[in-house]
């Protein structure tokens, strides 16, 4: 198989996460299908550059903002195909069935079903939400990655450079454009630290909260700040 897939991960102080991200991508450069992993860093302090770059990752750095980040990281792929990852996120085994067939399709982006790092009611009950919400809305966390070619990223504008909601952006880019989001038939497991540290259902109300504000008018730096509250 020829490589063709360019791997872009945005990261800030991401070493508890980043080598096993890094470690489920292996199966796709086992097979040829991956050409390069891209890691777009916003300043880290920790051993994140020393992880990417003992990988034989592509280093990028400048201003922390994922959107930013991604938007840099995007802008130098080499890939007909691109698949964007957060650094707390990694992708099921056997993954490379699902990408590979969306691709051979070569319709639309697609998207992991989401499920979090640690099991239990209510990770369940939130992952099934995130699931409901993409399918219906088309309207994936960035934390369910985003499979989407090159071609298709360029059209729509790419990333914006903004600190939060830069995944709801290119979903609504997408939609503007014509461009279709699918489901893939893996999973992609995230971290649930967030969740756990905020509570299940709190967490989940911000999120939603934030998405409300995003849509009506509110600027995502302003977000932010509530965001971190």
């Amino acid at each position: 198989m020829t490589a063709k897939l360019s791997i872009v991960i945005p990261t800030l102080n991401s070493e508890n996460y980043l080598c096993e991200v890094l470690n489920s991508l292996l199966e796709g450069v086992q097979i040829g299908l991956i050409c390069e992993v891209i890691v777009s860093d916003g300043g880290s302090t920790d051993k994140t550059l020393e992880i990417a770059d003992d990988a034989g990752a592509i280093l990028l750095n400048g201003i922390a903002s994922r959107g930013g980040q991604l938007k840099r990281g995007c802008g130098v792929v080499r890939g007909h195909w691109l698949l964007v990852l957060h650094a707390d996120t990694t992708l099921e085994s056997g993954w490379t069935a699902s990408v590979i067939e969306h691709m051979n399709r070569k319709k639309g982006a697609a998207y992991f079903r989401i499920r979090f790092s640690k099991g239990g009611v209510m990770s369940s009950f939130v992952a099934g939400w995130a699931n409901l919400r993409a399918r219906i809305f088309s309207l994936p966390y960035g934390d369910q990655g985003l499979l989407i070619r090159t071609a298709d990223y360029l059209k729509v504008g790419g990333f914006p450079d903004q600190v939060l909601m830069e995944d709801v952006e290119i979903m609504c880019r997408l939609h503007q454009e014509g461009v279709k989001l699918y489901a893939l038939s893996h999973c992609a497991y995230t971290s649930s630290i967030r969740f756990e540290r905020s509570g299940w259902f709190c967490q989940g109300f911000r999120n939603l909260r934030a998405l409300v504000l995003y849509f009506a008018g509110v600027s995502p730096e302003k977000l932010l700040e509530k965001y971190r509250r």
